[in-house]
């Protein structure tokens, strides 16, 4: 496996002594979160499509799809895959770039690129795909590298958010494009109470039925419940420097797409 680890251990942010964020509903040093969410993904890894079927009622799939086929990714096209896992993005991404052009897959997680790099080889997919180990908070890569950065239900794990942001503008290409897909706040309100049950009394439930791990699963919960509801990642982009930045809910804000252009 090709990895960039540039200055990897160097480059990962450091917090300064007493400053703490969250890990769920937990408050944790900011240096520890990053451990604790590696022990989660390295845990449920070999079964992440379980998670995610879990966590979406089996529709991340058509998330996915829907994602990548309005992302505007064109042939030719160097794309950056952030939190990029098992690969589901970077072979939807891949098809449409061509053999022109090339995906890297970045992930903080060596556990999660191994299965993606394994899932993608077992798929006789080579050609054009590239795989980084790498903090999204501190990306290895020059100023204007990429024609579009993708991050599909990995920034709510990111400890600071606004520095991947910042990041994911500095290397796209003027022109280009950052996508984020992630779980969001629910809009309807008859439909909050029923996704709170699920996510936090069926879901762990389910981790240890099927995973043997409740407390990953439950984690993964309380993080969706901390994320930036939509209308504040909008503004965070918008911080970051992006511009018309919008974004799409889809099935009811379960998850939404959030969308900014580098010009």
């Amino acid at each position: 496996m090709n990895t960039t680890r540039d200055a990897q251990d160097s480059s990962r942010a450091q917090s300064a002594p007493g400053e703490t964020t969250h890990f769920g509903f937990r408050e944790v040093p900011t240096a520890e979160k990053k451990r604790l969410v590696g022990q989660v993904f390295s845990s449920v890894a070999a079964k992440y499509d379980l998670m995610n079927d879990l966590m979406s009622f089996g529709i991340h799939r058509i998330w996915k799809r829907y994602f990548v086929a309005t992302s505007g990714v064109r042939r030719g096209d160097r794309v950056l895959d952030l939190a990029g896992g098992t690969g589901d993005i970077a072979r939807l991404l891949l098809e449409r770039v061509g053999e022109s052009g090339e995906v890297i897959i970045g992930d903080i997680n060596g556990d999660m690129l191994r299965v993606g790099r394994d899932r993608l080889t077992d798929r006789g997919l080579v050609r054009g795909l590239r795989y980084a180990q790498l903090n999204a908070e501190a990306l290895p890569f020059p100023d204007a590298s990429f024609d579009l950065v993708t991050i599909a239900f990995g920034l709510r794990n990111v400890t600071d958010k606004q520095k991947a942001l910042n990041e994911m503008q500095r290397v796209l290409k003027v022109g280009g494009r950052a996508l984020v897909l992630e779980f969001s706040e629910v809009q309807p309100q008859w439909l909050k109470p029923l996704y709170d049950l699920h996510s936090f009394q069926v879901l762990p439930r389910l981790g240890k039925l099927f995973a043997g791990d409740a407390d990953s699963y439950q984690y993964l919960a309380e993080s969706i419940r901390q994320h930036p509801p939509q209308n504040e990642l909008k503004a965070m982009m918008e911080a970051a420097g992006l511009e018309r930045c919008d974004y799409r809910n889809l099935t009811g804000g379960i998850c939404a797409i959030h969308s900014g252009h580098k010009l």
